[in-house]
């Protein structure tokens, strides 16, 4: 161990960081990554090396937050689902129907309430560097789902979250919690009958193909937090962590304008491929969903906080 600790301190040895994530490279997750390693290679030349594991290559999303917190990686995006039990206000973020669009999700991020969360694990040794987004979530069955009966006895594949299993529970329907990786093959063999993913994910693991119908129902947000380890960034030279903040904030406007154009992109080929229906909700069919889950809000009230819960509302109407 000690040996790895001097290596990793001579003067001639580049700081490596190893950013794991289980997505693909296409994805807007995937691109970030690749974005902020180029950046850095053309800032930072010698002196830091970033190393990209995309598609669970390194750890599945069942282990990566132990490997980072072990040091074994220095970086990773993880969904915000992933963050319940270092910090439970973090679960505002998964509550169905709370924000109307991307651009509320925004408004609440870019607030004081929303910039807290950010820094609020760095007791549990987890410091956040910034939302990234991935895009507003759409259900897709074997069924077709216009309304919320129409969800009831269906299996559908969740993160491990609280609030996503209360979500399906809610509809009657049944979660079963699965790791990212295994979606494609637990659809295609009826382990499981639907999900809940963005475009970007249905297109780009080809749910599509195991999915005869997607709901657009843009139900929440699948967003990740960019997080390091907070030993490892306070650890850093000033000038070098002043400088990877500089390109990870440039990183961070990239990566959410693109996520907005690949999710639109990703959508019409998935249209074009005519494999599955494209379920378009009423603003009254959305707003029955909105009032059938609404009870989901009052149930994690204590935890998240009534008052976060009323911001992230707010963000909704700012616009």
């Amino acid at each position: 161990m000690l040996a790895i600790g001097s290596h990793a301190m001579a003067a001639d040895s580049p700081i490596v960081i190893k950013f794991s994530h289980v997505v693909a490279d296409s994805t807007p997750k995937g691109q970030g990554a690749l974005m902020f390693q180029k950046l850095v290679k053309e800032r930072l030349g010698d002196k830091v090396k970033v190393e990209v594991y995309p598609n669970s290559s390194l750890y599945g999303d069942g282990k990566e937050m132990e490997a980072l917190l072990l040091g074994d990686v220095q970086m990773l995006a993880p969904s915000l689902a992933k963050f319940d039990k270092y910090n439970e206000s973090l679960q505002i973020f998964d509550l169905p129907f709370l924000f109307d669009d991307l651009a509320a999700v925004d408004r609440f991020q870019a607030s004081d309430e929303g910039k807290k969360l950010l820094t609020s694990m760095e007791d549990k040794g987890i410091i956040g560097l910034g939302y990234w987004h991935n895009g507003m979530k759409q259900l897709s069955a074997n069924k077709a789902l216009h309304e919320p009966k129409d969800a009831r006895g269906l299996k559908f594949r969740v993160q491990a979250s609280n609030v996503l299993e209360e979500q399906f529970k809610q509809l009657r329907a049944v979660p079963r919690k699965m790791s990212f990786a295994e979606v494609y093959q637990g659809l295609q063999t009826g382990v499981v009958n639907g999900a809940e993913n963005p475009w970007s994910n249905i297109y780009s693991q080809k749910f599509y193909e195991v999915q005869d119908y997607i709901t657009e129902s843009n139900h929440g947000v699948l967003d990740y937090m960019l997080i390091t380890n907070a030993k490892f960034w306070n650890g850093l030279p000033d000038d070098v962590r002043s400088e990877l903040t500089d390109i990870l904030d440039e990183v961070t406007t990239e990566v959410n304008n693109q996520a907005r154009a690949i999710n639109d992109h990703d959508r019409q080929a998935i249209i074009d491929a005519g494999t599955s229906d494209i379920i378009e909700l009423t603003p009254e069919q959305r707003e029955e969903w909105r009032e059938a889950l609404r009870p989901v809000w009052k149930k994690f009230e204590g935890q998240i906080g009534a008052d976060l819960i009323k911001s992230a509302e707010n963000a909704n109407s700012a616009g």
